[in-house]
């Protein structure tokens, strides 16, 4: 009870005495889904679920596969591409969690530089290395009863992966240059923009730790799968952004919104938020128009009238043609396995569904 059980039941029982147990626990549950789906709508069209905006089926399937994951124990894995929203999903699991009032720990792996990282995680005591001049706790140790989340953990060298599966295995840590081992209990959310069993095959990430770490996999959907979220989150961020900078930005004219749904995203939540405080700090007016989008903002039409070359032009093509070609030619070599396509051409595998699914569009327009 004290690591997070709401009941517990002592065998032998019966099914009346097990029945009479889960009584409350599923009157709670259905309590719950009654306030969800009585919970108004936000002015730009989302939701109030935690930090997220959004409504789309596929935030919504996000949304219900968070409640459903976020009281048990077992470690996640959080994968999506970049600026998909990671954190915000360890936050809310977190959040929703049994350890709610506990510390949440975050750290960016891939923004630690190799020689301090160990240190990040667990700790060191004075005299460890050159300048430690003093004990200092670790990631591992501030997020105590807690959650720690690992975000890029695919930046992590393989010394320190074993080093966190020891973690997971014994519930054991000990900071750098101490002899003595602590007690670590927290629960792990780990995230990566890449495909981790490519990482796996490729021999970046320990098999091992990964198993330990997959229990519970959950995935982002980028931003170009969310549909009219995009008009949402734009007026969220457009209203922020404006209380922010003092300027009297309202809207987006029909044009600039018409450019921004028609745009691919490739940077997902975190582009669409620095474009709209692009156009807010350097704009001016109510309503943001089209000129104060970048150029790249919705040119997906202009890529596609590339696709049939002018006459006098047959000899050149885009280089998305060219690219297709390559991975189609990949991934018959390796006898349509994306895994191994995408490690011979030193490519994510998620890159490589990507563009599939974008080709396949492309397909259908045409």
């Amino acid at each position: 009870m004290r690591r997070g059980a709401v009941d517990f039941v002592l065998k032998p029982y019966t099914p009346d005495a097990l029945a009479r147990r889960l009584a409350p626990r599923f009157a709670e549950i259905a309590e719950r889904a009654a306030d969800d789906e009585a919970t108004p709508e936000k002015p730009g069209g989302g939701f109030d679920f935690d930090s997220f905006v959004g409504s789309s089926p596929a935030m919504r399937a996000l949304y219900a596969e968070i409640e459903r994951i976020a009281p048990s124990r077992a470690p996640v894995f959080v994968m999506g591409e970049s600026g998909s929203g990671k954190e915000l999903c360890a936050e809310a699991i977190h959040a929703r969690s049994g350890r709610a009032q506990k510390p949440f720990v975050a750290l960016n792996c891939g923004a630690i530089p190799r020689e301090l990282m160990e240190s990040e995680v667990f700790g060191h005591v004075r005299g460890a290395f050159t300048g430690a001049s003093e004990d200092r706790a670790g990631a591992v140790e501030a997020a105590q009863g807690g959650t720690l989340f690992l975000d890029e953990i695919g930046e992590m060298e393989l010394s320190l992966q074993a080093k966190l599966l020891r973690v997971l295995q014994t519930g054991e840590f000990r900071r750098v240059g101490e002899a003595r081992a602590r007690v670590a209990d927290l629960r792990i959310v780990c995230a990566t923009h890449r495909d981790p069993q490519a990482e796996v095959l490729a021999g970046r990430f320990r098999q091992d730790l990964y198993y330990r770490l997959h229990v519970l996999p959950i995935r982002l959907p980028a931003l170009r799968e969310r549909g009219s979220d995009v008009e949402a989150l734009a007026q969220a961020f457009l209203t922020r952004f404006a209380a922010e900078e003092g300027r009297a930005f309202r809207r987006f004219s029909d044009e600039a919104m018409r450019r921004m749904r028609a745009h691919d995203w490739p940077g997902n939540v975190r582009e669409l938020q620095n474009v709209v405080r692009r156009a807010v700090v350097l704009g001016e007016g109510e309503e943001v128009t089209p000129d104060m989008l970048p150029v790249e903002v919705g040119a997906l039409n202009a890529v596609r009238s590339f696709a049939q070359p002018a006459v006098g032009e047959a000899d050149i093509e885009p280089f998305w043609i060219s690219e297709r070609r390559i991975i189609e030619q990949a991934l018959v070599t390796f006898g349509g396995n994306t895994a191994r396509a995408a490690a011979a051409l030193e490519l994510s595998p998620s890159t490589i569904y990507r563009k599939r699914e974008r080709w396949a569009e492309l397909d259908g327009a045409a």
